[in-house]
């Protein structure tokens, strides 16, 4: 809801160390790959219930999925780097309820579920009408730098951190959390299917 605004400023603040990364020559791939790494280490923390390295290690991993957009705009964005993004992102957000599942499983099953299968309705609506959308030459107006077509929604990557931050920070409210963004990604998910439904009618 919120990333287009964020973005431009985000874009910024990032450009030096960027610029820094590039010159050394660094490639936004590489960037990616070891933020999804750095990611990926969140699920043992979170199942151990560190939940404080678990925070720095989700902040570490978006802070390299900026950089890596900002390094490949400045070299030139590849179809390659614009796949891995979106593909990495998406099992990366997965990974938080279910590193709170492990951690709790009686307490926080039910709720980590359930979030793990509305991610799976706004990934799944996300990608379907870029799909269709890039078939038929359309462009994302909000979003004109994104390697493919980029659908906004209520619940985007702003709000998805946002939330998770909370998780880390309160871990006890994980299963209220949870519902409550559920029912938002849900809302999102719905939303979009209408908004494919009316774009990509041929009547």
């Amino acid at each position: 809801m919120i990333d287009a605004a964020l973005l431009p400023p985000l874009r910024a603040v990032l450009d030096a160390p960027a610029r820094a990364l590039v010159a050394r020559g660094i490639r936004a791939d590489q960037v990616t790959l070891a933020g999804f790494g750095i990611g990926m280490l969140a699920l043992p923390a979170l199942w151990l219930g560190w939940y404080g390295l678990a925070l720095v290690l989700i902040l570490a991993n978006r802070l390299a999925d900026g950089l890596d957009g900002v390094m490949a705009r400045q070299v030139g964005a590849t179809d390659r780097g614009a796949f891995l993004d979106i593909a990495l992102d998406f099992f990366f957000y997965a990974i938080v309820p279910l590193g709170f599942i492990l951690a709790d499983p009686a307490a926080n099953a039910v709720a980590g579920a359930v979030l793990i299968c509305t991610f799976v309705g706004t990934g799944s609506s996300f990608l379907a009408f870029s799909v269709i959308a890039a078939k038929r030459g359309m462009q994302a107006a909000a979003y004109p730098t994104k390697g493919i077509f980029y659908l906004g929604g209520l619940t985007e990557g702003a709000e998805t951190i946002g939330v998770f931050v909370l998780m880390c920070l309160f871990p006890g409210w994980f299963v209220p959390l949870a519902f409550g963004f559920a029912l938002a990604c849900m809302l999102t998910t719905f939303l979009r299917w209408l908004q494919g439904w009316r774009a990509f009618s041929d009547l």
